[in-house]
């Protein structure tokens, strides 16, 4: 793609307020099996999702584990190859990209995984982790490193003279905040936040969550924000996906989805959200039976196994996408 196209795709995608979109994405997995090791199924992980993050917001994806939310945020970034679908970054599509062209992407499109300490070489030490991606991107000079390398650390909390340490001197706050500070190190502008926070204590949490808050009004950074607590999703999102065995089952304004839930599977989750005021709790909603395998989902809704709601037009066949309101969005017979 010419430089005079990529200038203009990004202006387009400036002009609309979309950073990234994505449209129908999809991601199987096979299961092999039999003395020739034959694909006998495949895991439907991730079935025709479509999401769009503005520059500057959060996108947050929930849902039980196993609905194929890592997934999203993996192929999203191209660390997984989806099967089909398309994902525009800065109104250009990264789908086929390769070599070069999706190096460079890349530097615009982080993660910070779920475990701090397996996603940090134990034999590096912080600052080299951190720099590690100025090097292979050719951002700074040997000196300019040092410098950035500092002052990474003092934005992320951490005192510069900690560059020589190594991950296992750490507490799990601390090392989270280094896997902050390396995704911050290339200047991206779109960070995948994999359960960034759903290893660390409930202080501790707080304290990354208002650290990636800051970051987000300082840099303009986008976020993918995965998790399955709800509270937090509640104070950090600007807008939030379900997601229920690989599909997004409804999506909204984080507001909105909170206080005027659609989806019995989205009302089933905020049940269980806990509230401090007695006043305020909903009656709890208890789902009855176990989540399908993803191997061999059911027809038509994915949930209706589960849901006291399911009408016999639930049991098969296409459920579209309904928009009862504007901008939120339930895929579910019940607003048809």
């Amino acid at each position: 793609m010419s430089s005079t196209q990529t200038l203009s795709n990004e202006i387009t995608a400036s002009a609309t307020g979309e950073l990234l979109t994505v449209s129908n994405l999809y991601k199987s997995f096979p299961i092999r099996s039999g003395f020739f090791n034959k694909i006998t199924a495949k895991v439907h992980a991730v079935d025709n999702v479509s999401i769009s993050i503005k520059r500057g917001k959060t996108f947050a994806l929930v849902g039980e584990s196993g609905c194929g939310k890592t997934t999203t945020g993996r192929c999203i970034l191209r660390l997984i190859e989806p099967d089909s679908g398309k994902i525009s970054f800065q109104g250009q599509d990264i789908t086929t990209l390769a070599g070069e062209d999706l190096r460079k992407i890349r530097r615009k499109m982080q993660i910070i995984f779920q475990d701090p300490f397996s996603s940090l070489n134990a034999r590096k030490s912080v600052g080299a982790a951190i720099t590690e991606g100025m090097k292979i991107h050719k951002l700074a000079s040997a000196n300019e490193q040092v410098e950035r390398l500092a002052h990474l650390l003092e934005v992320v909390g951490l005192r510069p003279e900690y560059a020589d340490r190594y991950p296992h001197e750490f507490s799990g706050g601390q090392r989270q905040r280094i896997c902050i500070a390396r995704a911050l190190s290339v200047d991206p502008d779109f960070i995948v936040c994999d359960e960034s926070v759903s290893a660390l204590d409930v202080s501790i949490q707080a304290q990354i969550i208002n650290l990636l808050e800051e970051l987000q009004e300082e840099r303009g950074l986008a976020y993918l924000f995965i998790s399955h607590d709800l509270a937090v999703v509640r104070h950090i999102a600007d807008e939030v996906g379900v997601m229920y065995l690989g599909q997004m089952l409804e999506q909204a304004p984080c507001d909105t989805l909170f206080e005027d839930p659609l989806h019995p599977y989205t009302k089933a989750l905020l049940s269980a959200v806990p509230v401090i005021d007695p006043a305020m709790r909903n009656k709890r909603v208890i789902l009855e039976g176990d989540v399908p395998s993803a191997a061999n989902p059911p027809d038509g809704c994915r949930f209706h196994t589960r849901c006291r709601y399911c009408r016999q037009e639930c049991k098969s066949g296409f459920i579209p996408v309904y928009e009862p309101t504007p901008g939120h969005k339930v895929k579910c017979v019940l607003y048809g």
